[in-house]
């Protein structure tokens, strides 16, 4: 090849280069007439809050790993001068799903009244006692009851959706901006009084917003910044995924490993364990081997296997959260490795709910499992027993 076409093939390349990084640097396209209500780059969030009269919900980023996000979820006590029939409402509804007899607000139940009423007329209780307890009864009523105790948030690992969630927000775009509206618009469109709102925390700063939602119940929200009361009208897709977070947003998964991505497996329970070379392609269930007879398939430990590796979570425990009562022991635990090095671990433990609860390397805590799994503790034991 000439100089002469060597040199225009480097200018090529330049040029090809240079386009590269200006369309890599320029802004994604818009949609038409779209505002952007707070100009930050990804890099500078660190929190997003959404906020509604009841719960809330926190996406933030892991100060260690800057690029793993994860999911706050919490609840809000009950606002001071609540009614008393509110109160009974949800004690009655907790009782009912609980399975047992409500309560009302007086402390007493109507049962009970019943009951000591045709005592009394038996001849047993005085019926003025059944009276004097029915006026304490009905002076105690206009009591409200002290609210219940709120759980502390649960920390939950965030998964692809909420990383893509999280960089949407900056920088924060709507469809229009509305402007700064009087009191009677703000009151028609639902901002006047709304619980809802939306916090934006950018190089430790928050930024602050009000949401509320069309009268129709669908369509776009409004947000109004409170820095400067300007309403805007956000996509309609924008708070989906925060409304439902504890199902779009949250990391169900107990490994980030497939069945590829080891080749023994150890089994222990108690002192005893036992060793298998693994070998399959997804989506087949894992070939488990003795190591010691590598040549012979253990079609027992296969089917043990594929149980365990096909179960999911029906409850994830926050970070730091651990089962009710005292630590549990766990029946079982299973090593994943893969050229000797140890890729992946599950600890499966019986806790004093009579629930089963996992563990594994990538969940921040205990995960609870669905019922059922007596027989594949029994037969890990049977599985680890000496040959």
């Amino acid at each position: 090849m000439k100089a002469r076409d060597v040199a225009v093939q480097g200018v090529l390349a330049t040029v090809a280069l240079v386009a590269a990084f200006f369309v890599w640097q320029r802004e994604p396209a818009r949609a038409p007439g779209e505002v952007t209500v707070e100009d930050a780059q990804a890099s500078a969030l660190d929190r997003i809050r959404y906020d509604e009269e009841t719960r809330f919900v926190e996406l933030f980023r892991d100060p260690q790993d800057r690029d793993t996000v994860w999911v706050r979820l919490g609840g809000k006590p009950a606002k001071p001068g609540a009614g008393s029939d509110g109160a009974t409402a949800g004690a009655l509804a907790h009782a009912a799903n609980d399975g047992g007899s409500a309560t009302l607000d007086a402390g007493a139940n109507p049962r009970t009244h019943a009951g000591s009423l045709a005592t009394a007329s038996d001849g047993g209780s005085p019926p003025h006692a059944d009276a004097g307890a029915l006026a304490s009864a009905s002076s105690d009523a206009g009591t409200p009851s002290s609210p219940a105790p709120v759980p502390p948030p649960r920390e939950l690992r965030g998964n692809d959706v909420a990383l893509k969630l999280f960089a949407r927000f900056a920088p924060l775009r709507a469809q229009r901006d509305l402007g700064v509206l009087d009191a009677t618009k703000l009151e028609e469109i639902g901002l006047a009084k709304t619980e809802r709102g939306l916090t934006l925390t950018l190089d430790g700063t928050p930024r602050t917003f009000r949401l509320a939602a069309p009268a129709s119940g669908w369509g776009a929200p409004y947000l109004q910044r409170t820095s400067d009361g300007h309403v805007f009208l956000l996509g309609p897709a924008q708070l989906t995924d925060l409304e439902a977070a504890a199902s779009r947003l949250v990391d169900r998964r107990l490994h980030t490993f497939d069945v590829e991505g080891f080749d023994r497996v150890v089994i222990s329970t108690g002192t005893a364990s036992r060793t298998f070379a693994a070998s399959g392609k997804p989506p087949g269930a894992v070939q488990l081997s003795p190591v010691d007879a590598p040549g012979t398939p253990d079609d027992f430990a296969r089917n043990w296997h594929d149980r365990l590796w096909r179960l999911t979570p029906v409850e994830l425990l926050g970070r730091g959260e651990a089962p009710p009562g005292p630590a549990p022991t766990p029946a079982f635990r299973v090593e994943y490795q893969r050229a000797g090095k140890t890729v992946g671990e599950l600890s499966m433990a019986k806790a004093s709910d009579n629930s089963w609860y996992a563990r594994t390397e990538f969940t921040p805590g205990w995960v609870r499992m669905g019922g059922g799994l007596e027989l594949l503790a029994e037969d890990a034991v049977k599985l680890t027993a000496p040959r």
